[in-house]
């Protein structure tokens, strides 16, 4: 049986004169925990925010280190695409994996579902381009999932951390992966449309934690402004939706709905921000700080962080996930 093994721990050492010190890797295995996966099949149907067709989604327990994959059903000879940074093909205002023709798209919410609830490895079986939308939050599937047992498996997963602080920015956003000395992941998203905007400023931090992601993340809704939405219905996309589908912010708020928490919005930018981070590959433990962040730096700090794992793993002869391995080498 896997048992939590703890990462290696520097020891100090006397310098050798004549000898420069050996520089500190930017990030480092802190431990592993065992490898978890669906006990039986969790089937989950429904509408596409971004088509509108009907969808199903079967997740389906996987072998131990299969990661995360995702399978077209209706595109039978379409390859299988691992969930890892390396295979985003677009994060304009969502998450895509995969070719146009044959990619999932906004990919987020079932993704932080995973990993929010430490489902390592899956296989989704989807019969469309998009998961079910839902209701813009990841609720439907943590219910999906609830009566399900998850199951531990003998193979390790390792735990990553920086040993200073990783940032990306662009355009007055960024999002930083710092050092903690507390165990675990801590999330923090400082949200800022400006002081004209109908979503006021707010900030939320969480400790990212099975009953916590349950409890403070997963109902939390996909929000726009109601210039945004009808931007969007302009481009075809969610013509199907009315304001009562997901959170709609007019002048006055939110437009025939309610919030569920007062900074729900903060909380579904760090349900977004879990969900790409998952694309890591791996576990991580620090604080992930963001501000004004979106898909895309969400996933350019998913693919830096991925990049020097892989680099200190090679030379390090750190074990890694074999998808994570598959997907530097290629």
């Amino acid at each position: 049986m896997c048992g939590n093994v703890s990462g290696e721990r520097h020891q100090g050492c006397g310098l050798n004169p004549g000898r420069m010190p050996e520089k500190a890797d930017p990030v480092r295995v802190t431990g592993y925990r065992c490898q978890r996966t669906l006990a039986a099949d969790v089937q989950i149907e429904g509408v596409g925010f971004i088509t509108g067709a009907s969808v199903r989604v079967r997740l389906r327990p996987a072998a131990a280190n299969t990661g995360i994959v995702f399978r077209r059903t209706d595109r039978p000879s379409a390859p299988a695409i691992p969930a890892l940074a390396s295979n985003v093909t677009d994060t304009r205002r969502r998450t895509t994996l995969g070719s146009a023709d044959n990619g999932v798209t906004l990919v987020e919410h079932l993704l932080a579902t995973l990993a929010g609830l430490r489902i390592d490895n899956c296989t989704i079986e989807i019969d469309g381009p998009e998961p079910p939308g839902l209701d813009g939050s990841a609720a439907g599937y943590v219910a999906a999932i609830a009566d399900c047992p998850i199951v531990e498996q003998s193979a390790r997963r390792a735990i990553w951390a920086v040993t200073g602080p990783v940032v990306v920015s662009s355009g007055g956003a960024t999002i930083g992966f710092h050092p903690s000395s507390e165990p675990g992941l801590r999330a923090s998203y400082l949200l800022d449309y400006g002081v004209f905007s109908p979503i006021h400023r707010q900030t939320f931090t969480v400790d990212v934690r099975p009953a916590e992601f349950i409890r403070e993340i997963a109902q939390c809704r996909t929000f726009v402004t109601k210039a945004e939405a009808q931007g969007l219905r302009d481009q075809g996309i969610g013509r199907h939706l009315t304001p009562a589908d997901l959170l709609v912010f007019g002048q006055d708020g939110p437009i025939e709905n309610r919030v569920r928490f007062a900074d729900e919005p903060a909380r579904h930018k760090v349900l977004d921000m879990l969900g790409d981070l998952a694309l890591c590959g791996f576990d991580l433990s620090g604080h992930v700080v963001a501000y004004r962040s979106g898909h895309a730096l969400n996933v350019q700090l998913a693919l830096k962080l991925a990049a020097l794992a892989a680099a200190v793993a090679s030379s390090r002869k750190v074990e890694r996930h074999p998808v994570a391995k598959a997907a530097h080498a290629a």
